[in-house]
């Protein structure tokens, strides 16, 4: 109500707020076009973005089309990432937002609800599916990166929905036949095993030790002879390193270990 636009083709719609996640849902089930394009809140697209990447799935006859994107932070740092370059779909960056999808692709998904890590979720759904993907080696997308994101907040507790995300996307595999146990080991290993436990070792609040351990056992239950693993001689050295200290509980020494190479020693 109230809102006008310069293009009939654009339809507004007002709801009542329930999370990125819900309004995500519910513009799905509003959407009519071929393809769908997610834009997050203070965020926004280079004018040719829409035209660009629709024309490249056109041209392509693509069911995913990926570009790179612009963090932009509060401090006023940019960052650009390159998203468009990966020699596995399973390490495309898991952003809903630097990719257009065909329709048909996404019919029987929704986003999880009160989850985070549910862009990880979502397009590991659409990858599991072998997709034809298209890439764009432009910065299209430029996300405002706030404070309270899931990188840089402080909630350590919020971080074990990642074993929620991870245990949905098993069944939704199995369930339609795309279980491959070599991709969700790797997923554990790289989102978990390394990416989290990172993430929240530099936490400072009552909450951290217990969402580590109960993230490191999660690790443990499903990564048993994890060198053993497909993936695993196709990991950096660092990495191998990073992700064995974390398996033993020795991730305050990851930690120390980030924290020299990222310019600190604190």
């Amino acid at each position: 109500k109230g809102y006008t636009t310069l293009d009939n083709r654009v339809k507004l719609y007002d709801k009542q707020n329930g999370g990125l996640s819900d309004a995500r849902n519910y513009g799905i089930n509003k959407a009519t076009g071929d393809y769908v394009l997610y834009v997050d809140s203070d965020d926004w697209l280079e004018k040719q973005a829409l035209e660009n990447m629709y024309n490249t799935a056109i041209k392509d006859n693509s069911e995913l089309v990926i570009c790179d994107m612009i963090d932009h932070h509060e401090d006023g740092t940019k960052i650009k990432l390159n998203c468009t370059k990966f020699d596995s779909i399973y390490k495309v960056t898991p952003s809903a937002c630097n990719k257009i999808f065909r329709k048909t692709m996404i019919e029987d998904l929704t986003f999880l609800n009160d989850k985070w890590y549910e862009d990880l979720n979502y397009t590991t759904k659409v990858l599991l599916k072998n997709p034809r993907i298209s890439v764009i080696s432009e910065a299209y997308y430029n996300c405002h990166v706030r404070n309270s994101s899931i990188m840089n907040n402080n909630n350590s507790l919020k971080n074990l929905d990642i074993i929620d995300v991870i245990e949905d996307l098993i069944h939704y595999a199995k369930q339609n036949g795309l279980y491959d146990e070599n991709i969700f080991k790797y997923l554990i290993f790289n989102h978990i095993l390394i990416t989290t436990i990172n993430r929240v070792s530099n936490h400072k609040n009552k909450d951290k030790k217990s969402v580590i351990k109960q993230l490191r056992n999660y690790c443990i239950l499903n990564l048993k002879d994890y060198t053993k693993c497909e993936f695993y001689n196709l990991i950096p050295q660092p990495r191998k390193i990073i992700a064995k200290l974390n398996y033993y509980g020795l991730h305050n020494i990851s930690k120390l270990l980030l924290n020299i190479k990222n310019g600190g020693g604190k």
